[in-house]
């Protein structure tokens, strides 16, 4: 299930965004999440199961647009299809009101979840 980032999640999150490529350094990892803390336009989301197993962040552009830039699973839960059921979520949640595309770094992956 997608549930919307807490504060109380920020260690859980600040783990999963670090397995992005860009996202290793500690004070890059705080400033991303202090973003989704404070900007509007920013909205971090994460997959819940029994436990917090995925995290999916977006920028809104344009007021039309919602833009995937950060998803992340944890690695002993990868290659069972959690990264796809967040996409499918985040598109059955918000399709109505954003056209859901992707930015360079998860192009690739939010792609092959159309398939």
């Amino acid at each position: 299930m997608l549930i919307k980032y807490k504060k109380s999640f920020e260690k859980i999150a600040m783990g999963l965004l670090s397995f992005m490529p860009d996202e290793k350094e500690v004070k890059k990892l705080q400033s991303t999440i202090k973003e989704y803390e404070t900007n509007d336009q920013w909205r971090l989301f994460l997959w819940k199961e029994e436990d917090v197993l995925g995290a999916i962040g977006v920028r809104i552009d344009d007021g039309q647009k919602m833009i995937v830039q950060h998803i992340s699973v944890t690695p002993s839960h990868r290659n069972q299809g959690i990264g796809k059921k967040m996409v499918k979520a985040l598109k059955d949640q918000f399709a109505d009101e954003y056209l859901i595309c992707a930015n360079e770094k998860t192009e690739n992956f939010v792609s092959h979840c159309d398939e």
